[in-house]
């Protein structure tokens, strides 16, 4: 869809801000889940053996994310800075989509995770946490006699 940075048709412009806002507050699942998940954007998969997280977050320093596994809860939390004029230059913004700010996402783990045994590694702006499964709680085969 086209966009004019310098919008001539007010009406236009009006209608186009109130659907951004409508979809702002839609909440409905869709294929790709449920809409406006926040940031980090976050894929979060199973295997026998582990939990893997995968947490969007291109820009950051990967020493400003704070990681934090507390009572079954897993924490990623930082802030990405904004990289636009600020106040007091004479600059005028005419798109601004990038997050800027402090974020926070909670993760509610499994029971059978071993807090212990995080990995955590940050590679082209995708932060892979690793979180493996306690040796008891993993699938196991069983002879039978």
């Amino acid at each position: 869809m086209y966009r004019s940075l310098f919008p001539r048709d007010l009406f236009a412009e009006l209608d186009r801000l109130q659907r951004d806002v409508q979809q702002a507050f839609e909440l409905s699942p869709s294929i790709r889940g449920l809409g406006r998940g926040g940031f980090p954007a976050m894929n979060v998969g199973s295997t026998a053996g582990s939990l893997e997280i995968y947490a969007f977050v291109p820009g950051l320093d990967p020493a400003s994310i704070d990681l934090q596994i507390e009572k079954g809860v897993l924490t990623v939390a930082g802030e990405r800075a904004s990289h636009l004029p600020g106040r007091d230059a004479k600059a005028t913004v005419h798109i601004d989509e990038r997050f800027a700010g402090r974020f926070r996402r909670v993760v509610t783990l499994p029971d059978d995770i071993d807090a212990d045994s995080v990995q955590a590694r940050y590679r082209e702006g995708v932060l892979h946490i690793s979180l493996q499964r306690s040796a008891a709680a993993r699938p196991r085969r069983i002879d039978v006699k």
